[in-house]
């Protein structure tokens, strides 16, 4: 029963107390750029909650044979794996969605969800937590996408999930399916994220700096950032 409610927990946290997109504000170029339709941002989000799922799965299980000096290219290989296999079944079964996503789908490789769920999570935890983690941040993913995705179709096309809507169709507000539109909606939702989360006692989402990246340990940027404060306070 312990166990249950670990995984639960495990996969509960990505989709709200650690929502990738909306509380940890990661994965935020693809966000921006897939949100134009929904069934983009459908597609996207199931595409990395795929890939975000098989290569936890895969690092967690190699977390003890995979040397510490080269995780991060080991981490990529792996990814790069998935993200091909992917690739060429969206290519094979789904033409017109790949042609949506673009440039967008193979670089699913570095997407910072993935790699950090691979560096924080995967690495250093059991095969079975791992997969309910990435399936948590891919759900959690995923749902954002389709938030955002929702209004910027309705009101940027008048439309939703390429069904017209009468009421709207006629006079579509075209900005919300621009890039300003799209950094418009991504604010206002981390605003109302934000607010729900300052009325149940939790911290807003911030980046908080070099501090929040799961690769903050191997990062010369970090490194040299911490050195020149300390030589500042000497």
């Amino acid at each position: 029963m312990a166990e249950k409610k670990s995984l639960f927990k495990e996969f509960s946290k990505g989709i709200i107390k650690e929502n990738p997109t909306l509380r940890l504000v990661l994965g935020t170029c693809p966000t921006l750029a897939t949100t134009t339709s929904v069934e983009s941002a459908i597609g996207m989000g199931i595409a990395a909650t795929v890939v975000l799922i098989c290569s936890n799965i895969v690092i967690s299980a190699l977390r003890k044979v995979i040397p510490s000096k080269v995780r991060i290219p080991a981490y990529v290989v792996v990814i790069a794996s998935f993200v091909t296999i992917v690739q060429m079944l969206v290519k094979a079964f789904l033409p017109d969605l790949n042609n949506q996503l673009g440039v967008y789908l193979p670089l699913i490789v570095v997407n910072c969800i993935i790699l950090g769920r691979a560096e924080a999570f995967a690495s250093k935890n059991a095969v079975i937590a791992s997969a309910a983690d990435g399936l948590g941040m891919g759900v959690g993913f995923t749902a954002a996408l389709f938030l955002m995705s929702t209004v910027r179709e309705v009101l940027g096309a008048g439309s939703f999930y390429g069904m017209s809507i009468p009421v709207l169709s006629a006079h579509p507000m075209l900005i919300f399916i621009l890039p300003p539109g799209g950094f418009f909606v991504f604010g206002l939702l981390i605003a109302l994220s934000n607010k729900l989360a300052t009325k149940k006692g939790k911290k807003p989402a911030n980046l908080g700096g070099c501090k929040a990246c799961p690769f903050v340990d191997s990062c010369n940027s970090a490194n040299c950032e911490n050195a020149s404060k300390e030589e500042v306070a000497e």
